[in-house]
């Protein structure tokens, strides 16, 4: 599937985003502007299920491929966050980034996926009062972008994990050079699972003091964790 983009700057340098689940392509608001910046050209998807792309049937390797069809091959940096990045180590041997950063990537959710779904999809009429005190960090703009992600975003799209992570998806090797960064502390990325990532060939950093969501969480702080990588 084709998916819908969004793009900042238009460097010689191309980078691509991609979204965790119940969000899409706005909540890379700072991030995309940033790397433009900085002389890329970003692309930033909405994954199927979210934003303005299409519905469909939602599977691991369904998220892998539609990045595969939409995104310009062999960036010079790929970025994926949570649901994302799993997405993005789906896709990244046939994508071909000469650099990708997974950011508190959702590699590991087998015991706790099937409540973790329903966790979701109930999330889908949180409140502006939920959003704020569950992201004390945010700044009210990320809190506006979450309201319209979530109206924006199919719920069914978290009622496929349960069958998305019947099996690990933790990528045995980093199959170009690879930095993970991790919320402090990351209930996704356990310390054990760190020590086993850098033992497959991925750099591991973490974001001091941030939440999941690491961009919104305290963007300075990303921006810095990236250095060497950007």
């Amino acid at each position: 599937m084709k998916l819908h983009t969004r793009q900042w700057g238009d460097g010689d340098r191309t980078a691509v985003l991609v979204h965790g689940i119940m969000a899409d392509h706005r909540t890379w608001r700072r991030v995309g502007p940033a790397l433009a910046d900085k002389g890329y050209r970003v692309v930033a998807v909405d994954l199927r299920g979210h934003g303005a792309s299409g519905r469909g049937e939602y599977s691991a390797a369904g998220w892998a491929g539609d990045l595969v069809d939409t995104l310009p091959a062999a960036p010079e940096l790929a970025i994926g966050h949570s649901l994302g990045a799993m997405a993005l180590s789906g896709a990244v041997e046939r994508l071909a980034p000469a650099r990708a950063v997974y950011c508190d990537p959702a590699w590991e959710l087998r015991p706790e996926a099937g409540a973790g779904a329903a966790r979701f999809a109930a999330f889908k009429n949180a409140t502006r009062d939920m959003i704020t005190n569950l992201n004390p960090r945010w700044e009210e703009a990320d809190v506006d972008v979450e309201l319209a992600t979530l109206a924006a975003w199919d719920p069914e799209t978290a009622r496929a994990i349960a069958d998305v992570y019947a099996v690990s998806r933790t990528p045995a090797r980093a199959v170009v050079p690879s930095l993970v960064l991790t919320a402090d502390p990351s209930t996704l990325v356990t310390p054990g699972l760190q020590g086993q990532l850098a033992r497959r060939g991925f750099e591991v950093r973490t974001v001091g003091g941030a939440g999941h969501t690491l961009h919104r969480d305290d963007f300075d702080g990303f921006m810095k964790a990236l250095s060497g990588w950007i």
